[in-house]
């Protein structure tokens, strides 16, 4: 998933509920702090992951929920 791969959606989270679906691409709109990542091929995610401003995490993420900031969920 680079540059060239085009998402066809995305949901912007700024809340702490856990949000499910299946997701590509999450980008730090600010800085957040996700509580809970679950992802279908991603080993040794752990709790309270910091993602400043415009950084993201790609991979086949099923689960996230915030502690706090706003991030936009790109859906596969």
């Amino acid at each position: 998933m680079g540059y060239g791969y085009q998402y066809p959606s995305g949901k912007i989270i700024s809340n702490t509920s856990a949000h499910n679906g299946r997701f590509g691409k999450i980008l730090a709109l600010e800085n957040s702090v996700i509580e809970v990542l679950l992802s279908e091929n991603l080993d040794g995610v752990s709790a309270d992951i910091t993602l400043n401003a415009n950084c993201s995490i790609e991979g086949v993420i099923v689960r996230v929920k915030l502690t706090s900031g706003t991030v936009i969920a790109y859906r596969l």
